[in-house]
């Protein structure tokens, strides 16, 4: 795959619609050409101990931060007509879809594609765990900031290159 739009949400409580923050790293003709990092306000707006363990973003963090139709509108345009990529894409399409919904917006029926499904079937029985850190190594990336939305998004293009 050439050209695709890799993305990374982390969401702030156990709600889909809870993006707190978007990574996107976009890819055409194989090389980065652009990348995306935004903090979004949650909805609903509140932080769960673990979420904030697990990527550091607490509700001070996005107190400012725009909602998410306001970032999406900057997105949309740079990945207008490219598929979509996530490490476990299930989470990440679920998160786009469940916002798109809450805010009444039109969604333009983005194809996603699974880099996680990818390595379990080319890297199965190479690698005994799947996990994003593990596979972006093996594909030459090292992932220093994981749960990082850029960094993550980042990671799964460089998996992408190499897997899909």
């Amino acid at each position: 795959m050439q050209d695709f739009a890799a993305i990374d949400f982390e969401t702030a409580n156990n709600e889909r619609t809870s993006v707190c923050s978007v990574g996107v790293v976009v890819v055409r003709q194989g090389e980065i050409t652009d990348r995306i990092y935004r903090l979004i306000r949650p909805e609903p707006d509140y932080y769960l101990y673990w979420n904030t363990r697990v990527h550091g973003l607490t509700a001070a963090d996005t107190a400012d931060a725009p909602v998410f139709p306001t970032v999406w509108a900057e997105i949309a345009p740079k990945v207008e007509g490219l598929p979509l990529v996530a490490h476990n894409s299930a989470f990440d399409e679920g998160c786009l879809k469940a916002v798109f919904q809450l805010y009444r917006m039109d969604y333009p029926d983005y194809k996603f594609h699974c880099t996680y499904k990818a390595a379990r079937r080319q890297l199965g029985q190479v690698l005994t765990k799947l996990r994003l850190p593990v596979v972006a190594a093996y594909c030459g990336y090292e992932l220093e900031q994981h749960h990082h939305a850029l960094s993550d998004a980042e990671a799964c293009a460089w998996i992408a290159r190499e897997l899909l």
